[in-house]
């Protein structure tokens, strides 16, 4: 989750960056397009196969397009007006959605109270940090394009926690089918929007590079694998951690300023998952080798 958070918590920047070279679904496109090559790459050199037969594609197609098309669409779309601070923060209701959609589908019926506790801190402390209060004129599409891709996220992971992880496939190859899946489906949308590159500088194609190969491909799969071996709400837990991440990224790459209420919120932050992480039962949690294997 560490690994994951890191990688995952620098995506904003990478898609403001990408946005300077190339429009909201060419920037989808690539960056599904890059990610499965990555991946694939890794199956071939483990050995791994793509998963066969029509049920399980059927059910892998469903999967990116909640988990994968739709949301890194709704995220190209919504940055474009939404600033990385206030995306942040609506970005981190994944796991809200997450728990609410597990509530309904019967999936957290054991959900202890400490561990419900811990996802409504996290979010207290997310909302500490960005404090967007202090912001103005930040609500609109952009917004609610955001808040759509947090919960089409929270939608895609209960179903490949329900319909493929746990089916005796390792998940290498079923992070590698869906984001082949996610690539024919995000491609055959391009013509709808798509429009020459506006700036081709070396930056932006760089930062497009860096999306698709590590805040796509490798996140994704380790996304899978925390599925597979803890369950799609612990798994969007992580994006409690993101502003975290970006945060501090911030004051030591960038040198951006770190107030007082920023370090208060990231310790929220911290202890709202820690609480998740141990108010989870622990007979939710027994993944079989071969499903978490790679």
């Amino acid at each position: 989750m560490g690994v994951l958070a890191l990688l995952w918590g620098s995506t904003f920047l990478w898609i403001e960056l990408a946005l300077r070279a190339l429009s909201p679904l060419q920037v989808t496109v690539a960056r599904c397009l890059l990610g499965a090559g990555t991946l694939l790459v890794l199956c071939v050199a483990n050995g791994r196969r793509l998963p066969r037969g029509r049920t399980v594609w059927g059910h892998v197609f469903v999967a990116a397009f909640w988990c994968n098309a739709l949301p890194f669409a709704l995220f190209s779309l919504g940055q474009q007006t939404v600033g990385s601070g206030l995306a942040g923060v609506l970005n981190a209701t994944t796991p809200l959605w997450s728990l609410l959609l597990g509530l309904a589908l019967g999936t957290e019926r054991g959900l202890r109270p400490v561990r419900a506790g811990g996802l409504l801190l996290g979010f207290a402390g997310v909302v500490v940090i960005f404090a967007p209060w202090q912001g103005a004129g930040q609500a609109g599409w952009g917004s609610l394009a955001i808040v759509g891709a947090a919960a089409s996220y929270a939608v895609g992971f209960a179903y490949m926690g329900r319909h493929l992880v746990g089916r005796g496939l390792a998940t290498l190859s079923l992070s590698s089918a869906q984001l082949v899946a996610a690539t024919v489906l995000t491609g055959l949308s391009l013509p709808l929007g798509g429009r020459p590159p506006v700036d081709i500088a070396p930056s932006g194609l760089a930062a497009v590079v860096i999306l698709g190969i590590f805040a796509t491909g490798i996140t994704f799969h380790l996304t899978y694998r925390i599925i597979a071996a803890e369950g799609a709400t612990n798994a969007a837990t992580v994006g409690y951690l993101l502003p975290v991440v970006s945060l501090l990224l911030g004051f030591v790459v960038l040198d951006e300023p770190f107030s007082l209420r920023a370090a208060a919120g990231m310790v929220i932050v911290l202890v709202g998952v820690s609480m998740t992480r141990r108010g989870k039962p622990r007979e939710a949690v027994l993944p079989t080798p071969s499903v978490v294997a790679r």
